[in-house]
This record gives structure tokens, C-alpha cells and sequence, in this order.
């Protein structure tokens, strides 16, 4: 109970992500307005944690969403394989001409001065389809899962997905799952459904259901409703803005016990400052900030979560488990792609204070 939680010891999955997976599309540091050529990645925040669990971390996970049946989907559903994670899907036909699709995201890296740009195309998306009632989640749960996870861009699809969120929330909770949600506000999303307003609303009755929650200052504010300062103004490296938005998140939501988030200051594209603090059971814990020399920055928050809930279900301290997750983002945006190609080793070793030494 050192989290202000039960956790289960074990079961058949160590961890369930609900969300969509999508393939991006990696142009390398080149717009895509003059890319000749790109890398394919399977992708998806909620994917993106159970992958890191699995190949990192060698945890069991899974990942409960929509498959299409054509090419991209095959392509999609191989990536998903190839991470170590199970794959529990809604299939949906094509009809070879308007889907339903999956995702596409489009991400070059930016370099120096020019920052990433990221674009979407989820026209017609299968993830946006689904409802509560597509997945059996007894079925699911049976042997026992120690750990339910899905996040804000899963919610901002369609006007189903947040009730299938919160479906799967109580579901979890009944088997005696820990219950995790990233906020991941995006404001564009939510604007052809009913726009922010709606969006703290869908935001709000998830949350009720969670146990761990992940969001910066401003997805407190602005999916949560929570008072706290001037995004623009406070310092993106201080974590006393986000400490002092945490008593309000509890009085509003009783269930959750754990709050992190990562903090960044970006110098330049390839260049970052990198922090994280995390409230857990009243106490806030904070990890060092270190300089990054970062490849591709896409999925660092994501394996923050990862390298938090990793050490959170190993049994580590609370401070351990926040510096599991501020080396395990660290490490990876080192990495092309949005997953980790990180070991255990190398995640522990720059928690314990590791440098870039070469290794022999």
C-alpha cells in the first residue's frame, strides 16, 4: 500500500492499454513536402506504454482496439507482434475504397531551430467506431490483469469512446486492476466534438474511475478544469505550478492517489532539459533534470509512463519508480521511432546516476 493503492501480485497480463493504434510516417529531419521517402512505425500512445512494458520492462501486456483487415492493418497488427504485446481486436472490413482506416500520422523530427511538425489523417478511423459492449471484458480479465491503462487522444475520437474508456475502467476495477489515464489533451481534437467544453466533461467522468493520472499543468487545466497558473508564463523545469494544482485534483477525484508528469524545456529541437515529479499518496518525489541530446521526441512521455507503472508494480519506492520513468523517457528519445529500444540495464543504470560512457 506504499502507493495508496492495491495492487495484484500477479496474474495472467501485467497490463491492458485501451486506445488506437495508427502506423507514422518518419520522413527523418526532412518536411514532408519534400520527402522522397519514410520509415513506418506502429504507433499509438496506449500502444506505446504496453510495448515499452513488454520489451523493455518483460512485462506481460496487451492491447485491447480496432483492426482493420487489408494491408495497413496487417502491417499494424505485425508491428504490434513484433513488441511482445497481444493484440485483442474489434475487426472491421474495408470496402477497398473509403475504409473504415487506420490512422495515419505524419511526423518528420525538425532539427535545430525547426521544430517537429506532426499532422493526422484519421478520415473514416475503425479506433473512432468503437462503443461500449465491443470488447468482453470478463473474457478479458479472466485470468487476472494487474493494471488498466488508456488516454486522453483515445477519448477525443468520437462522442463513443470516452463511454468505451469508462466501460473498461469499471471492468478493470472490479478485477482488481489498477486503473491508469493520460490526459494528453489535444485541443484540435475535441473541436468537432462540442470542443473544450465537452471535453472536460467526457474527461471528468473517466477520472473518477482512475487510480494513476499523467498530465502536465496545462492538461490539469484544461481537460480537468483544475485552477492553477499561467501555462505560458511558469517554468517549464519548476514543479512547484504542478504541485500546487494537486489538492484540487483529489478533491475532485477522490480515487486517484498518483499524479506525474514529465517536465520539459526545449532549447532547440535536439536539445532539451528533462525533469519529472510525481505526487503519490500525498508526498511529491521529483527526479533530476539532465540534458538531452534528443533523435526523436516522439514517445517520451509515453515512456515515462511506462518506466513509472514498471516500477510501481515491481515494488520499488516511490522515488525509484519516478526515476525509472524520468531515465526510461530520457533513454528513449535517443531512439528513432516511438517505442524503446532500451534494456532494463540501461534504464536502471541511468536512473542510479549513468553517463554516456562507452561501454565495453
Amino acid at each position: 500500500m506504499q502507493y495508496g493503492l492495491e495492487m495484484r501480485d500477479e496474474g495472467a497480463l501485467d497490463f491492458v492499454a485501451l486506445g488506437a493504434l495508427n502506423h507514422r510516417l518518419d520522413p527523418g529531419v526532412v518536411p514532408f513536402r519534400k520527402a522522397a521517402r519514410c520509415d513506418i512505425y506502429a504507433s499509438g500512445a496506449e500502444f506505446n506504454v504496453a510495448a515499452n512494458l513488454a520489451d523493455c520492462f518483460g512485462l506481460r501486456t496487451a492491447i485491447a482496439s480496432a483492426m482493420v483487415d487489408y494491408p495497413i492493418g496487417d502491417l499494424i497488427a505485425e508491428g504490434v507482434r513484433s513488441k511482445g504485446v497481444i493484440g485483442f481486436y474489434k475487426r472491421f472490413e474495408h470496402d477497398g475504397v473509403r475504409g473504415p482506416n487506420m490512422a495515419t500520422v505524419y511526423s518528420d523530427r525538425g532539427y535545430g531551430v525547426r521544430p517537429p511538425v506532426v499532422f493526422y489523417n484519421r478520415a473514416n478511423e475503425a479506433a473512432a467506431q468503437l462503443q461500449p459492449g465491443d470488447f468482453d471484458w470478463d473474457a478479458l480479465f479472466a485470468g487476472g490483469t494487474r493494471w488498466f491503462h488508456s488516454g486522453g487522444v483515445f477519448a477525443a475520437l468520437s462522442p463513443s469512446t470516452g463511454d468505451l474508456i469508462v466501460e473498461g475502467m469499471k471492468a478493470a476495477k472490479a478485477a482488481g486492476a489498477v486503473t491508469s489515464f493520460d490526459l494528453n489533451y489535444r485541443e484540435k481534437m475535441w473541436v468537432p466534438w462540442g470542443g473544450r467544453a465537452n471535453a472536460v466533461a467526457v474527461y471528468k467522468k473517466i477520472v473518477e474511475h482512475v487510480d494513476v493520472l499523467v498530465g502536465n499543468e496545462e492538461d490539469l487545466q484544461k481537460a480537468l478544469d483544475v485552477k492553477g497558473p499561467d501555462v505560458e508564463r511558469a517554468s517549464a523545469l519548476d514543479p512547484s505550478a504542478f504541485v500546487a494544482m494537486i489538492a484540487e485534483v483529489r478533491e475532485k477525484f477522490p480515487s486517484v492517489k498518483v499524479v506525474a508528469t514529465t517536465l520539459r524545456e526545449v532549447l532547440s529541437t535536439n536539445r532539451h532539459r528533462w525533469g519529472a515529479v510525481a505526487s503519490i499518496a500525498g508526498e511529491t518525489y521529483t527526479a533530476p533534470v539532465c540534458d538531452l541530446d534528443v533523435f526523436d521526441r516522439v514517445g517520451g512521455g509515453d515512456g515515462f509512463a511506462a518506466g513509472l507503472f514498471y516500477g510501481m508494480l515491481a515494488g520499488e519506492s516511490p522515488g525509484e519508480a519516478v526515476k525509472l520513468g524520468w531515465a526510461h523517457g530520457a533513454l528513449l528519445t535517443t531512439f528513432p521511432g516511438d517505442q524503446t529500444m532500451a534494456t532494463l540495464g540501461q534504464v536502471r543504470g541511468f536512473a542510479a546516476g549513468g553517463s554516456a560512457r562507452v561501454q565495453r
